[in-house]
């Protein structure tokens, strides 16, 4: 294995609309152990932002996963782009799998892809081989150092090098003479975040951000740095700071710094990274430093002001007293303030405030202590924060745009999950098991029951106390126990007789419970245990049942549907008419219409389409692109939406209520354009209000809208997950209230979620598809 002389740096990503990450976040874990930094931007990153880090971070390389499609379009882009901004030397790497067909290769090496990694190159090279090619590759210095000039000038690039060179200890003296003169005429204030590992350091300097641009007009130009530690073994980094950052824009510059062996959080190079930083023409330099522990304050002395963030779990008030920062720290910040126990840890801080500053004159309250929850958008703690910050650094610049907010903590509002109901699915679990151990416990009465019933019958005699041990065991015995076993019998009366009545909302459902055999045999549909001990009957009463039947595990339907096939109509390719052929193809002289819709990553991720060849490539692959109304009703021309028959399944999460507005509007239209047809007029506003509860009351079909598997599998998430909740019960309540009986609004997706690692507890069905389709 190839051993890096020089510091090797890498910037990671999946692909545009690509959720798939398991794939670069393995590539990445085995960069950093073979010595890279990497600076990682996570899933769905556009060419331009990783050109733009790639340029910023000054790296040797890039590796890019691509499993959606629309790879050519993307790697030609992506080389094409760092040659344009004079990157051209920066090396590009990708793969797909299987997606990236050898021709496909072929054709990206013949435009300057570095190399794209085969299944081939997986089997030959196995993964730490294929990724010590590109350690090996990007080994090497980095080209001449810039002029003190183009610093000054505010190219970005020239910063980058500069930067790359003071980290590495090999920047000419007059690059540090000339900078450090240019930087101390440029005093620009600097802002140092520091705290805990996992306080949310990186997600609350993206919200200052966000407001220092705001609240400025855009007017100022900041520029970030960010410091993750190296790991001792292998020498290594994760640079992850900027993979949280969503407020960048050109006036914005962001660096991630490797501690390097430094003994301190922060590295001996600090202080000219700094004042290049300055040099380039900054009006704020904020540095962000690794977790630290309770003895750290390492940055107080490169900062002009130092701000502290822990979360509310920090221990015993006592604990307070041990760390360093409280005594430096302009503000204490207690992120995460949504977590229980916050408004006390608010309290504590305070409390330490006023006694390390020996304010005993002061209130608690006017301590610069603030809770935020950086994870909300428009945190009214974070902003709290900001104008506090504001005139400790920009002392001339006049009043905002940001309306003034009163308070230093977050407001309350209800959490997703909320303080009290954090063990929520430990409950469910107990509740669970309890339920299973009350069933084996209730079995062994009946059992008990029984063999006492039946012993009595045996002997013809009264014994008082087979007596008194029978009224045990009916005491012993549930109310729900006893009613299950006394109801058995009917139940097996019911299940063989030649038909069952079923009962769905205002209909009544004839089905046949017996099939005869092309040799005449006649076979049960449903095939009843033949249990006689009632321990082992109550066991599968509790636990199994029948379709249909409480705990459901055998559907929640008594019977699947006669009148149609359990089968989805599956498509979706290229644009709304492609799809509409391949739909009516798939349908024709079949007796229902079960459509399943494909939507492609661009819109899977709300995009319009665009030439822009990142997006262009992916419009219509694995998938139908459908971006307006027009699209959808063109998707579903020629198929009757509020037909009983027809049915439509459409997998989609992140804007699924903006897809299922689409299909809605659609449906309703399709009424009202056929009682135009029929009637040779357009109807009147109280027949277009009954044509549209009608539709509504009759469309069938599943939009999948399971947000949580997105946030743990596929990544397609575009609103927050406390967004998507409120949204997904907003959107079932409106169903409610406009008696959409047939639609479903959610589909849990298993599978996914299965596939990210984690093991799921499938419900019953939720949808219709299988259990009674």
């Amino acid at each position: 294995m190839h051993v890096p002389e020089h510091p090797v740096r890498f910037v990671t990503a999946a692909a545009l609309f690509d959720g798939h990450d398991a794939a670069i976040n393995i590539m990445r874990r085995i960069l950093q152990s073979q010595g890279a930094e990497v600076i990682h931007l996570g899933h769905n990153r556009s060419v331009d932002e990783i050109v733009t880090a790639a340029i910023q971070e000054d790296v040797q390389g890039v590796a890019i996963s691509s499993y959606q499609g629309g790879h050519v379009e993307f790697f030609t882009y992506l080389v094409e782009l760092l040659r344009e901004r004079g990157a051209g030397h920066v090396k590009v790497y990708g793969g797909g799998g299987g997606v990236i067909v050898p021709e496909e290769i072929e054709l990206l090496h013949s435009r300057g892809v570095t190399r794209i990694f085969s299944p081939e190159d997986g089997q030959k090279y196995g993964l730490p081989g294929m990724i010590n090619k590109l350690i090996e590759d990007c080994d090497a210095e980095l080209g001449d150092p810039p002029s003190v000039e183009a610093v000054v000038s505010g190219d970005q690039a020239a910063l980058a090098r500069a930067i790359t060179l003071l980290e590495s200890g090999h920047a000419p003296a007059e690059l540090v003479e000339g900078l450090r003169a240019a930087g101390s005429e440029k005093r620009a204030p600097v802002l140092g975040i520091t705290g805990t590992g996992g306080s949310g350091k990186s997600s609350l300097t993206d919200e200052l951000v966000r407001r220092f641009r705001v609240d400025n007009d855009d007017k100022l130009r900041i520029a970030i740095v960010a410091i993750d530690p190296t790991r001792r073994r292998g020498g290594g980094a994760l640079l992850g700071d900027r993979i949280r950052m969503n407020s960048l824009s050109p006036q914005t510059y962001f660096r991630s710094l490797a501690t390097r062996g430094a003994v301190s959080e922060v590295p001996a190079c600090l202080d000219d990274v700094i004042t290049a930083c300055r040099a380039a023409g900054h009006d704020l330099v904020i540095v962000e430093t690794p977790g630290i522990g309770q003895g750290d304050a390492g940055i107080v002395p490169h900062v002009d002001v130092p701000v502290y963030v822990m979360t509310p779990e920090f221990g015993a008030a006592s604990q307070l007293e041990k760390i360093d920062m409280l005594d430096f720290a302009e503000a204490v910040v207690i992120n995460k303030y949504e977590r229980r126990g916050a408004e006390d840890a608010l309290r504590d801080v305070r409390r330490q405030l006023v006694r390390n500053r020996e304010a005993f004159g002061v209130r608690p309250e006017d301590m610069p202590v603030f809770g935020t929850i950086a994870a909300r958008y428009n945190d009214a703690g974070v902003t709290a924060l900001y104008q506090h910050l504001k005139p400790l650094l920009l002392a001339e610049s006049g009043p905002g745009l940001l309306p003034e907010v009163s308070g230093r903590t977050s407001q309350a509002s209800a959490a997703i999950v909320p303080p009290a109901r954090v063990r929520y699915l430990a409950d469910i679990a107990e509740t669970v098991r309890g339920y299973h151990a009350e069933t084996l416990a209730q079995a062994e009465v009946a059992r008990r029951r029984q063999q006492l019933a039946a012993v009595r019958a045996l002997l013809n005699d009264d014994d008082p106390r087979l007596g008194e041990l029978e009224a045990q065991a009916e005491r012993e015995l549930t109310d729900e126990t006893r009613a299950l076993l006394d109801g058995w019998p009917a139940v097996k009366e019911r299940y063989t007789a030649d038909e069952l009545v079923v009962k769905v909302r205002d209909r009544e459902i004839h089905t046949p419970l017996w099939r005869e055999t092309l040799s005449g045999n006649r076979i049960p549909r449903v095939a009843l245990p033949r249990y006689s001990d009632h321990g082992d009957l109550l066991r599968f009463l509790r636990g199994e049942n029948l379709p249909g039947t409480f705990p459901f595990t055998a559907g929640v339907f008594p019977f699947k549907r006669e009148d149609e096939d359990p089968t989805r109509m599956f498509a979706g390719e290229g644009d709304p008419f492609r799809t509409n052929r391949r739909f009516k193809l798939l349908s024709e002289g079949q007796p229902a219409t079960r459509l399943s819709t494909a939507f492609d990553s661009v819109t899977l991720y709300g995009h319009d389409p665009d030439l822009r060849p990142d997006i262009y490539g992916k419009v219509g692959t694995s998938g139908v692109s459908i971006a307006t109304l027009d699209d959808m009703k063109v998707l579903y021309d020629g198929f009757d939406l509020s037909a009983p028959n027809t049915s439509v399944s459409m997998t989609i999460n992140g804007p699924a209520p903006t897809i299922l507005a689409f299909y809605l509007n659609t449906a309703v239209d399709q009424a009202l354009d056929r009682f135009q047809a029929e009637h040779g007029r357009a109807p009147s506003a109280e027949e277009a209000a009954d044509l549209r509860a009608r539709t509504l009351a009759t469309v069938r079909g599943t939009v999948q809208a399971d947000i949580l598997k997105e946030d743990q599998g596929q990544n397609t998430c575009i609103f927050s997950t406390e967004f998507s909740l409120r949204m997904m019960a907003d959107i079932q309540e409106w169903f409610i209230r406009n008696g959409v009986r047939n639609f479903y609004s959610v589909s849990i997706s298993g599978y996914h979620i299965a596939e990210a690692g984690a093991n799921p507890i499938i419900p019953p069905r939720m949808y219709q598809p299988v259990s009674r389709g």
